[in-house]
């Protein structure tokens, strides 16, 4: 749809806030992320998926029950996709061989359940940059390197209709607006904007981008000041960020493009529960206000007013549910 509601549903763990089985997912949800496939070791690009043990999920559906619902969600107009990692499944392809063992895993997970596509959720240590891989535009790193070719891959075997996200933290993206990699003389976290080369690469291919605006230190915006999680002012000067582009580690010849903003959500916690950076239903609404209608900007002046910006994304569907659903509440009264 024009504005797309994005949710992670816990399918292969519980934890506080409760198993839900796919029949019974509420419609607000348009892309439904199933969290997560994870690897067998972190360098071994075998990702592997299964449901929620009974033991831990007294409630959980049997696996033809949940491929039936994934069926019946698809025939709605929904999209059901693998999410890959997750604050536990660290991805390193190293190696080509890893980087296959991803292509043939995941294709057999998406083949298995009818998926429509992959979310990459990579976190913690899974992509860094060597040192002297200074520029995302051609990038050295073999677990950037093969990761790209990886996606290209999976994009040219099931075509036009594979839905591509990903769920970056600010760390691996906005922070690029300061710092790449372990920087010109060494000594940064090679983590720092890790993601740009992946994003860049794939940005013909990508559905949607829906980075993180929780668990986030505080990150320089546009305005050169420094913005913190939890306000409308965080979402507001991240998604500028990406809706403007931006010069990496400061450099006007390396400019990060601007992605369209039917490819853009913005990422945030359903609850207090579900993550650090929790943003008041009020400020979610201000924050799209200005993005969408150039209204109640605050402080920050956005570059632009994208009424096509697609939607928001949180963590979780489950955490969602468990606060009464007051996200997917306020998201459906927003866009209607």
């Amino acid at each position: 749809p024009e504005h797309a509601l994005v949710g992670y549903l816990h399918s292969s763990f519980a934890n506080g806030s409760g198993y839900i089985r796919m029949a019974d997912v509420p419609d607000s949800w348009d892309v439904i992320d199933l969290a997560f496939g994870e690897p067998t070791s972190a360098t071994s690009g075998d990702i592997r998926f299964s449901l929620c043990p009974a033991t831990e999920c007294p409630n959980v559906e049997s696996a033809a029950d949940f491929k039936a619902a994934i069926k019946a969600k698809q025939a709605a107009g929904k999209k059901v996709l693998i999410s890959i990692g997750g604050a536990n499944g660290q991805v390193q392809l190293t190696t080509t061989a890893a980087r296959d063992a991803f292509v043939s895993s995941v294709s057999k997970i998406i083949d298995e359940y009818g998926l429509d596509g992959l979310d990459i959720d990579f976190e913690g240590h899974s992509l860094s940059l060597n040192t002297g891989d200074t520029d995302f535009r051609s990038p050295t790193t073999p677990v950037v390197v093969n990761l790209i070719s990886a996606l290209k891959t999976l994009k040219a075997k099931y075509g036009e209709g594979f839905v591509l996200t990903m769920a970056p933290e600010t760390f691996f993206v906005q922070l690029g607006y300061q710092f790449y990699g372990s920087g010109p003389f060494g000594g940064q976290d090679p983590r720092a904007g890790a993601y740009l080369p992946v994003i860049y690469a794939l940005r013909d291919d990508l559905t949607l981008l829906h980075v993180q605006n929780y668990n986030s230190g505080p990150i320089m915006g546009l305005d050169n000041q420094f913005h913190t999680m939890g306000t409308a002012d965080f979402p507001i000067a991240m998604t500028d960020m990406l809706l403007t582009g931006f010069p990496v580690a400061g450099d006007t010849s390396r400019m990060f493009p601007a992605l369209r903003p039917d490819q853009v959500a913005i990422g945030l916690p359903a609850s207090v529960n579900a993550g650090g950076g929790f943003t008041a239903p009020a400020d979610v609404t201000k924050a799209l206000n200005c993005l969408t209608k150039k209204t109640d900007c605050g402080s920050y002046q956005s570059h632009g007013t994208w009424p096509g910006l697609r939607g928001l994304m949180t963590w979780s569907i489950n955490w969602d549910n468990f606060n009464q659903k007051e996200f997917s509440k306020n998201f459906d009264a927003y866009f209607g």
